[in-house]
């Protein structure tokens, strides 16, 4: 059963940082894209960064470019998100997913869901 757990989130001040993990059951990463995502209140999701074997590490949102990193410990089968310089607009829930091989920017392209992890940045 795919399973996918964020933890990580929190209240942090502005300029403060953060790492989210998505633990990964299920499945393996060697053939899995997985993507964070993020929703704030009154917006639609949309995909941050996402990682895979076959595409890499790829940014899609140009504000979190040289702040936010994404990795992964296959031995853990988890994947990080590190956020540094946070601001408020970061401010939303933050949800990993995964689909087969490919990232996509898309939250209609993937599979499976973690339940989301709030983060807040106060100013």
């Amino acid at each position: 059963q795919v399973q996918l757990v964020e933890s990580g989130g929190g209240l942090v001040q502005s300029g403060g940082s953060l790492r989210l993990s998505c633990a990964a059951s299920g499945f393996s990463l060697d053939y899995s894209a997985i993507g964070w995502f993020r929703q704030a209140p009154g917006k639609e999701r949309e995909g941050i960064l996402c990682i895979s074997n076959t595409d890499g590490r790829i940014t899609y949102i140009d504000s979190v470019k040289g702040r936010f990193t994404i990795s992964r410990d296959n031995a853990k089968n988890t994947v990080y998100l590190q956020m540094n310089s946070l601001k408020p607009e970061d401010t939303a829930v933050y949800y990993c997913a995964t689909r087969f091989h490919f990232c996509s920017p898309r939250p209609t392209d993937f599979d499976s869901w973690g339940q989301g992890t709030q983060v807040t940045v106060s100013s």
